[in-house]
């Protein structure tokens, strides 16, 4: 973190603690960021488009799977069916991550 943001936390929590963002409008709601206002002018109609066709880019899906194998093992009783899904899990984090390495790299 630079100083920064380290500075913009402190100010946050301070106004936390002392009662100042108890009273916003629209709090506790959740905030509409699907507007397409932060994707690109060119990729917003594509983007829409595969939205709307319940396409999930790869990370996303590795993402979801991630959660709800997560959810299976905290359910799971069998320790057969346990060391599957921890299997499986180990798999999709570590393509997860070396998708988001290989991004990352990218840019």
């Amino acid at each position: 973190m630079n100083a920064f943001e380290i500075i913009a936390e402190n100010k946050i929590r301070e106004a936390i603690e002392n009662g100042e963002l108890d009273n916003l409008s629209l709090s506790g709601q959740p905030l509409e960021l699907d507007d397409g206002q932060f994707v690109p002018l060119h990729l917003r109609l594509s983007q829409k488009i595969l939205k709307n066709a319940g396409f999930l880019p790869t990370v996303l899906q590795l993402k979801k799977e991630i959660l709800q194998l997560s959810e299976r093992l905290a359910e799971a009783s069998d320790e057969a069916v346990r060391e599957s899904i921890k299997r499986r899990l180990f798999e999709k984090t570590l393509r997860h991550d070396v998708l988001m390495d290989s991004e990352r790299s990218a840019s």
